[in-house]
């Protein structure tokens, strides 16, 4: 035994214990009740009354100072016993049936003015059944998924929408919708809130285009950002879909046979306001101010824009025409305006002489118009 524990080089009596014992030894550390124990009730009542409370207001509402970690694990392990799940079906998309819908905002700046650049959103549009994604920078939605339906060249049957404000609040349309869908003969559905499993291929497609698009790119305007976009999409619309087992490309013919018809008259889109030309010879449109031909002063005239021009008609005749701009605040001017209202302006203010312009009538005429002879009435 002696021997045994030189080698080893451990104590004697431990040999000996081993020696006399019925089998290994083997550490056994003593039950202790954990401290979660204590205020699990009191974590159980809050969570009854509101089951989806987070952790750390828990943590503090029952006093735990101990490891949050742990706290936070024993919640989890409690809060499926108040809180009902919410599972998430999987759905399966019938061609021509529903497009879903989307803004996305890409993390760069656009330039839109000397000086100033502003992040600006991307309407995305993805056929759920072939996944084929359309999308462009715009800032008006209506004129947006106009554009893209036109290229698609038909319309799905349902648009799918979450409560954007463009579109409308719990199912409440915004100013133009109704009429925009009544003319495709399609439908726009906005999902619940919190039911983000509803528009998943959109949802994807943006992050898609987050990781693959946008990384390495540079932008001059919000037109460059839609040029390199138009060019990348026929790219993207050709991969493989691990999904569906197929491209966006090969889906899409069985996509459109399904789809509705694109109308014969196209449905009304853009800005379309009447008012009348003040003094100072600009109108706005939107957040801007574009200048006028000064001749339309204290006239009504038309303002219409669309994606890409603003434009301004008197009686049919067009009085102002100015590229359409992404910026806010801003005064866009034409020159040839400014110089029209110097000339106006110089000739109100020059006096005419009153021999050469008004002339001065014979008072005889007057008296011959009122029957007066030598200073009585006839």
């Amino acid at each position: 035994m002696r021997s045994i524990a030189a080698r080893l080089g451990i104590s004697r009596n431990t040999v000996a214990k081993a020696v006399g014992a019925d089998g290994p030894p083997t550490y056994v550390r003593a039950p202790q009740d954990s401290g979660i124990k204590a205020v699990e009730p009191a974590i159980r009542a809050l969570l009854l009354e509101n089951p989806r409370m987070p952790a750390t207001v828990l943590a503090e509402r029952v006093g735990w100072s101990g490891s949050p970690a742990w706290f936070r694990e024993n919640v989890a392990r409690i809060r499926p016993e108040y809180a009902p799940a919410d599972p998430a079906d999987r759905i399966t998309y019938q061609p021509g049936d529903q497009a879903q819908c989307d803004l996305w905002f890409p993390e760069v700046r656009i330039p839109v003015s000397t000086g100033k650049a502003r992040v600006l959103p991307v309407l995305v549009m993805v056929s759920s059944h072939s996944r084929f994604i359309m999308a462009r920078m715009t800032g008006d939605l209506l004129a947006g998924m106009w554009e893209l339906l036109e290229s698609l060249g038909a319309v799905p049957r349902r648009l799918i929408w979450d409560n954007e404000t463009g579109i409308g609040r719990r199912n409440s349309y915004a100013a133009g919708v109704a009429a925009f869908a009544g003319v495709l003969a399609t439908r726009i559905v906005q999902v619940k809130p919190y039911d983000p499993e509803s528009k998943g291929v959109v949802e994807r497609a943006n992050q898609f285009l987050e990781t693959s698009f946008l990384p390495g790119r540079v932008f001059a305007s919000a037109e460059d950002f839609n040029n390199q976009l138009g060019q990348w999409l026929p790219k993207a619309n050709a991969r493989l879909v691990r999904r569906t087992g197929a491209r966006p490309t090969e889906l899409l013919a069985a996509d459109k046979a399904a789809m509705l018809a694109l109308p014969p008259i196209p449905p009304v889109t853009g800005f379309t306001a009447r008012v009348r030309l003040p003094w100072d010879y600009y109108v706005r449109m939107g957040s801007n101010d574009y200048s006028v031909h000064p001749q339309a002063i204290g006239r009504f005239v038309d303002v219409t824009a669309d994606l890409a021009t603003v434009t301004i008609s008197l009686d049919g005749r067009s009085v102002g025409t100015h590229p359409r701009s992404w910026g806010t605040g801003l005064t866009i001017t034409d020159p040839d305006h400014v110089e029209a209202a110097r000339a106006l302006r110089k000739a109100f203010q020059t006096p005419h002489p009153v021999g050469e312009t008004t002339g001065l009538r014979d008072l005889a005429d007057y008296d011959r118009a009122f029957g007066v002879v030598d200073g009585q009435v006839a």
